[in-house]
């Protein structure tokens, strides 16, 4: 299997290949032999449009799908659109496709593409913005015919199918805007996706069935259950034991422990990063201190502390060590190669006798005490890379107290301003959107600085991005924006971790399980295995 034509919003087998997966389905799987997986995941709603978090990209995909979506390789594929075509520099026509249903059996138009992006654009008050980055540049959407749409935008927008290939598709209503409550509370989800909506418990479990009548094709799974197992060891251990068929998120240091007890592992890089992220606004921050516990000025706003600070971290050994080689060193916020990086950053080694004197020089020669917050068991070696990053300190004189909590935990304190100093991740389906999202300014009108919690701001970067994405798709985009990396990495509001690697477990049921760079985990990944 090399595409994925199958997977809803960005999985979905080519034609040919889902052709064939079905043909095994017929002869591999019986009426009733449900596909159960365990996930990291913890999907907390039912709406598609609220937070853009992973979870719900990843286990909503099966029910709602997109216009556009990216395959394994991060290139667009026709979605509930069959083609797009820029007719203007401020206007983009797609075509949809024909005889597509929503589950509860009413067709899907371009009504319902208005819809969605309306809803998004000035309905929804999510958290951090939500998708309304996405659709903030869309001056209109207008229906030319039951199958087209014209998209106007407020300047020229060459990367709109990008953008589009992270908004799924909803149902337009006999009247008014669905609420978030209303899908969260009783309200089934209505996607045009391979697999409906049977039942969910927030952050427990998500029950699906067969879209029978779904527009690719019968999908391989009669029924899916999806457990939230947060607990990486819980999730080593179900696997193990058969209880689940698929289990994701695997921590690297088990995975030869789980091959030789029959477990099979499919692992793909992540088209993503972890960092050390700084608060650069506060003039105090909450755990920062003196040796003594007296409160100090922010040391983060000083670039010697931050070039200091990314001196002493090793990470070689948290690629080699903690993520068992399942990872690699991170400079920028997407793996070399990929579009939209640059080719001359590279990972730095640890330097502490550099380290101390540049601390020095900052006015901090026997350095501070800091609390180093991160989510335990959210991200593949998250809990040991603090501890890590602790004892890699301690050698330049900053006294770290890391502090691992559970992600809900984490989210929201960080959102509170509660921390002066963090590890997160951020995933994309490009460089420039993670760019925009973790180190443009806020900016409401322009949907920038989602994940900007440290709230970063430099004029020069932000332009630098904005010309960026004002040129077409392709090589002289791809050069503007390692440009742009250049000169933003070069500051260092964030520290560049690496780049895991997503391991998933699979058992005897499966016959193949099919990796995506995004690290989604769905149904329509895992092929039965052959009777």
């Amino acid at each position: 299997m090399k595409s994925l034509r199958a997977l809803h919003v960005g999985l979905r087998l080519a034609a040919t290949v889902l052709i064939g997966l079905l043909a095994m389905t017929a002869s591999g799987v019986q009426a009733g032999d449900g596909l159960r997986i365990a996930t990291a995941y913890k999907l907390m709603t039912l709406d598609p449009h609220y937070a853009n978090l992973n979870e719900n990209t990843s286990l909503l995909s099966q029910i709602y799908e997109r216009l556009v979506f990216q395959d394994e390789e991060l290139q667009l594929q026709p979605g509930l659109a069959v083609g797009w075509e820029a007719v203007s520099t401020t206007s983009w026509m797609f075509k949809l496709r024909a005889d597509v249903r929503f589950h509860d059996g009413s067709p899907f138009t371009a009504e319902d593409v208005v819809y969605t992006v309306e809803r998004i654009r000035d309905q929804l008050k999510s958290p951090s913005g939500g998708y309304r980055s996405y659709v903030s540049a869309i001056k209109s959407v207008s229906v030319v015919d039951p199958l087209a749409v014209v998209f106007k935008t407020d300047g020229s927008v060459p990367n709109l199918p990008l953008a589009l290939s992270s908004v799924f598709i909803m149902k337009k209503p006999v009247q008014g805007f669905a609420t978030t409550e209303a899908l969260n509370g009783g309200m089934a989800p209505n996607g045009t996706g391979p697999y409906r909506f049977e039942g969910w418990a927030s952050g427990e479990y998500l029950q699906l069935a067969a879209n029978t009548d779904y527009w690719a094709g019968a999908p391989a799974w009669p029924d899916v259950t999806i457990r939230v197992i947060e607990s990486p060891a819980a999730r080593v251990a179900a696997i193990t034991t058969g209880e689940v068929d698929v289990a994701d998120a695997l921590p690297a240091r088990d995975v030869a422990a789980l091959k030789k007890r029959g477990v099979k592992i499919a692992s793909v890089g992540a088209a993503r990063i972890n960092f050390l992220q700084f608060e650069m606004e506060s003039h105090t921050l909450p755990g920062v201190t003196d040796k003594a516990g007296a409160a100090i000025a922010n040391p983060f706003r000083k670039l010697a502390v931050r070039q200091a600070l990314a001196l002493a971290t090793d990470r070689g050994i948290l690629v080699d060590k903690i993520l068992a080689g399942y990872g690699t060193a991170a400079a920028q916020v997407f793996p070399n190669g990929l579009p939209g990086t640059s080719d001359k950053l590279l990972p730095i080694a640890p330097d502490v006798t550099t380290a101390k004197k540049l601390l020095a020089e900052a006015g901090y020669p026997d350095g501070f005490r800091v609390l180093l917050a991160g989510p335990a068991g959210r991200y593949p070696g998250d809990s040991e890379s603090l501890q890590a990053i602790t004892q890699n300190w301690a050698r330049i004189g900053i006294t770290v107290e890391p502090q691992a909590v559970p992600f809900s935990v984490f989210n929201t304190k960080r959102a509170a301003g509660e921390y002066g100093l963090w590890y997160g991740g951020a995933s994309g389906e490009a460089v420039d959107i993670i760019l925009d999202a973790l180190l443009a300014s806020p900016d409401k009108a322009r949907g920038t600085g989602a994940l900007n919690f440290g709230h970063y701001r430099n004029a020069t970067f932000n332009a630098m991005l904005s010309k960026a994405e004002s040129i077409e798709a392709g090589p002289v985009r791809d050069a503007a924006l390692a440009d742009a990396t250049e000169f933003v990495m070069a500051d260092l509001p964030i520290i560049p971790l690496y780049h895991f690697h997503h391991v998933t477990g699979y058992g005897p049921r499966i016959g193949a399980y099919l990796m995506h760079p995004r690290g989604w985990t769905t149904a329509m990944q895992a092929e039965p295995a052959q009777e």
